[in-house]
């Protein structure tokens, strides 16, 4: 009954140690990681913020993200194109460049455009 430790209390109060040394570098670790939850309605812009933070903060995007995200950044343009020139239709506001017009016919007949009013 003294004051020492035994072979056996001394490693488990090593393992101890180490076991509080690496929980606390764990937390630290931890604590510098930024979490964010994005909350909005649907199609309000919650994946192009991830998105546009990943490219900021990361190494940007793989060759097979690119060409995952390819077909549905094209399908984006052309939905939106369309949406403008519907409603350049609906506002009557005529194109700034004439030539541009001879377009839109066969815009029509892959079904892209269902009317203008020019």
């Amino acid at each position: 009954m003294g004051c020492l430790l035994s072979v056996d209390e001394k490693k488990a109060f090593e393992r101890s140690k180490r076991i509080e040394a690496s929980l606390k570098s764990d937390g630290e670790k931890l604590a510098k990681i930024a979490k964010l939850l994005l909350l909005g309605a649907g199609e309000s812009g919650k994946s192009t913020i991830l998105k546009q933070l990943k490219i900021i903060h990361q190494s940007s995007y793989t060759k097979e993200e690119c060409l995952l995200y390819k077909p549905v950044v094209y399908s984006n343009t052309v939905q939106s194109m369309i949406a403008i020139i519907r409603a350049m239709s609906h506002l009557y506001i005529k194109f700034e460049n004439e030539c541009r017009i001879v377009s839109l016919p066969s815009c029509q007949k892959l079904g892209l455009l269902v009317e203008y009013c020019a």
